[in-house]
């Protein structure tokens, strides 16, 4: 319940964020002035002037316009051309395809007090060019300072053993918090993975100990159940036999024919008491 409403709040702060619009202001008269001097100099010089004026951007670029220091349009230009006023016009360009890169290995104190060292890899992308450009000076050094931190903030509220056995929660819990901060910043968090986590040396011979412990003692349990059915099948298999004394005897020869096919040299034959008993009465 909580992570659902966790959820449901990141994705109203996206909306309303989404709903924010990035002011464009007005140029004012002398800025209007300028955008004129500019058009009509680019008008009078028009055969020179077209190889400053045209730009070209790729298929997976942008190109935020600024015009006299100001946003001229809501949205981003390209791929393909476009045109800018020289010397009044300038654009940042913008590269949309997916960047990955490693989380350095960080130190985490975790929520039952063992230091553990994990590292990451997180893939992002820009989809809002506009954004990544006005509202963070460089948007993919944040992000990757804010990976750092958010790995060690939620790794700090697990325990060792979920650490260890929840993986793609702790990767799916990252990438929810990464994607809702960097919202702002035109960035889309794609995919977030847990690389390796490192424990102490000491850390791994004590679970070594433990895990090997466990086996022996399962080990044995087992053992002491099949000993324990054995003994109930010999119990049975007297009973069968006490009521066949013909039975004996041939539990018996069985036995002689099984030593003799092993090659001993020594065979021991076993004899009911009875018989004995009647010779020594003689």
């Amino acid at each position: 319940m909580e992570m659902e409403s966790e959820m449901e709040s990141g994705l109203k702060n996206r909306a309303k964020s989404k709903d924010a619009i990035i002011s464009t202001g007005s140029l004012g008269c002398c800025g209007w002035l300028l955008v004129i001097l500019s058009g009509l100099f680019t008008c009078l010089l028009f055969p020179f002037t077209i190889w400053f004026c045209i730009k070209i951007v790729q298929e997976y670029e942008r190109a935020v316009i600024f015009r006299l220091g100001r946003i001229t349009d809501r949205k981003a230009k390209g791929p393909g051309i476009f045109f800018v006023l020289p010397c009044t016009d300038s654009f940042v360009k913008v590269d949309l395809r997916t960047v990955s890169f490693d989380i350095p290995p960080q130190e985490i104190l975790t929520k039952d007090s063992v230091t553990v060292s994990v590292d990451g890899v997180v893939y992002f992308r820009v989809s809002d060019p506009i954004s990544s450009v006005a509202n963070v000076s460089d948007a993919d050094f944040s992000t990757r300072l804010l990976a750092q931190t958010t790995l060690r903030n939620v790794l700090g509220t697990k325990n060792l053993s979920e650490l260890l056995s929840d993986r793609e929660g702790i990767s799916h819990s990252m990438q929810f918090n990464l994607d809702e901060a960097t919202d702002p910043w035109g960035i889309k968090v794609e995919r977030v993975e847990i690389k390796d986590v490192k424990l102490p040396q000491q850390l791994q011979r004590a679970m070594a100990a433990e895990a090997e412990a466990t086996r022996e003692a399962r080990a044995k349990v087992i053992a002491a159940e099949g000993e324990m059915n054995a003994s109930r099948a010999l119990k049975e298999a007297s009973l069968v036999i006490s009521e066949s004394p013909s039975g004996l005897q041939l539990r018996y020869l069985q036995t002689l024919t099984t030593i003799a096919a092993e090659k001993n040299s020594t065979i021991i034959f076993p004899l009911p008491m009875d018989v004995i008993s009647h010779f020594m009465k003689k």
